[in-house]
């Protein structure tokens, strides 16, 4: 479900542009923690993509994943995350 915020707008279908790496995955959670949205949940003890639909593509999850499981591809070109300021 995308969520709503002022000057933003999300365009097309990006497609999964961020995977996880369930072998290098350990768990920890930091993924979680730095993604403004909320895109991630843990299951099974390990990080899972919930939805990418609200993803800002700010690559904060791939930046905190020390575990390098974090696989980030940037979403095709005229698609995902759009804003007006900036």
């Amino acid at each position: 479900m995308r969520r709503r915020a002022e000057g933003v707008e999300w365009r097309g279908d990006p497609g999964y542009f961020i995977r996880i790496d369930p072998a290098s995955c350990d768990g920890c959670g930091d993924c979680l923690r730095v993604c403004l949205g909320s895109c991630f949940t843990l299951g099974a003890g390990k990080a899972e993509v919930k939805d990418l639909g609200s993803c800002m593509e700010c690559a904060a999850c791939w930046y905190a994943c020390e575990r390098g499981a974090i696989i980030l591809s940037w979403p095709r070109g005229g698609t995902g995350f759009a804003t007006e300021y900036g």
